[in-house]
């Protein structure tokens, strides 16, 4: 058997690759290493599928943090807009959430899966499981089929490589695409974890384990210079930090070396310290003889107070009354700066991105093909983009695997039922 493309992986981009080439009338096969498809895309959001969000493209451009430009064509072709057309023309109700994420109804992220594999089907798409490839064949920089781990050649005229990358390693994201795409003569920027947890330097975060604090500001410091920010929900953990805000963070820092590398976290950062200050004047006023534990309930949580002798040198069994102006000051200042160092990550199989992936430089960006090797394609989180959370992730996979389905043999091809 011969078919005009052979795609390697069941996620989101190469279900949608495969489905756009086979809606061109080719004969196409869907090779996936695991028994059953989206495997990885069951798990996001919670099992809820956040699959695009509908921003408005500029910003939906600021929030991709690798490679950004390489983009424009995939997501011009077809944007997040295109995706939810498609998934409602294949019965799957929608809806946005805040900041325009958007979710199957039902927040069923198999929901999502069973639609494309349906699709897949009707689309005529061979799908073999528990079918990894070893090796893809190429002769004079031409792909002509694929080796499976089973010894398996699969002849073919065309390969799409959506092997994504290697988080969450446990669903059979472990690098192969990354190890295909390097025999071949591709270069690889090495795999970076992203949108990950945190490891704090400091013991003094275990004391902290479970506490949540939201609307808070976190500016990630390098030397004097502040290399991110970002306002939203921290949660301390037995080994440092998580939550929206770090994930995020850890994204537009992870090529930062961790050593010079400190977070600076604002718990007030919609009023100024002098404004913190008067605040706290007003509460001692109000707290006359009691002691200053007592007093900052209403301000910071419980489990932080136990702390603020530490982050100030004021003893908190001191009377508020007893505390001078520079204390109150040094306070409010604390406050608003309290200091993590970090010593790292948490590894990529705790990650929810691959930061890194094959070269996009070596990649056409109008097509997906490979520069060096014709008619070979890539799509999704094995190339060297990543993007922040809230739905960018998918909408590149789908994107790119669009893209290169439709490009499999020339331009022109449609996706819908």
């Amino acid at each position: 058997m011969y078919y005009d493309l052979i795609a390697v992986g069941g996620g989101p981009a190469g279900m949608m690759g495969a489905a756009a080439a086979a809606q061109k009338g080719l004969k196409v096969v869907l090779l996936e290493k695991n028994g059953r498809l989206g495997k990885k895309l069951s798990i996001t959001g919670n099992g809820r599928c956040n699959f695009t969000n509908l921003c408005d493209p500029e910003s939906f451009m600021n929030n991709i943090v690798s490679n950004a430009r390489f983009l424009y064509a995939s997501l011009n072709r077809f944007d997040s807009h295109s995706l939810v057309s498609f998934f409602n023309s294949l019965d799957v109700e929608t809806k946005v959430e805040d900041d325009n994420r958007v979710f199957p109804a039902s927040d069923r992220a198999e929901e999502i899966i069973q639609a494309l594999q349906n699709y897949l089907l009707k689309s005529r798409v061979e799908i073999r499981f528990n079918s990894a490839v070893k090796k893809v064949l190429a002769v004079d920089n031409g792909v002509i089929g694929v080796i499976t781990d089973d010894n398996n050649k699969i002849a073919g005229e065309n390969v799409l490589i959506a092997t994504g990358g290697l988080s969450y390693g446990h669903t059979g994201s472990t690098g192969d695409g990354f190890r295909i795409a390097r025999e071949l003569g591709h270069f690889v920027e090495p795999p970076r974890p992203a949108l990950v947890p945190l490891v704090a330097g400091e013991k003094w975060v275990r004391q902290l384990q479970g506490l949540s604090l939201s609307h808070i500001n976190v500016q990630a410091v390098l030397g004097e210079k502040v290399a991110a920010e970002q306002t939203g929900e921290l949660i301390f953990t037995h080994f440092g930090i998580s939550g929206p805000v770090i994930l995020k963070l850890s994204s537009l820092i992870n090529k930062c070396h961790p050593s010079s590398l400190a977070l600076k976290i604002d718990l007030f950062p919609s009023v100024s310290t002098a404004q913190l200050d008067a605040q706290l004047l007003e509460i001692f006023k109000k707290s006359h003889g009691k002691y200053l534990k007592n007093t900052l309930g209403d301000l910071v949580p419980q489990k932080m107070i136990p702390l603020i002798r530490m982050f100030t040198g004021i003893d908190i069994l001191k009377q508020v009354d007893q505390i001078t102006k520079e204390e109150r000051e040094k306070l409010a200042v604390s406050l608003k700066g309290i200091i993590l160092t970090i010593k790292g990550s948490r590894p990529l199989n705790e990650a929810m991105v691959t930061a890194g992936g094959i070269d996009t430089n070596e990649i056409n960006p109008s097509s997906m093909e490979s520069k060096i090797i014709r008619g070979l394609f890539f799509a999704g989180e094995v190339i060297d983009v990543d993007a922040l959370t809230g739905g960018f992730n998918l909408q590149i996979a789908f994107s790119t695997g669009y893209l290169s389905g439709i490009s499999v043999k020339g331009e022109h091809g449609h996706v819908g039922s």
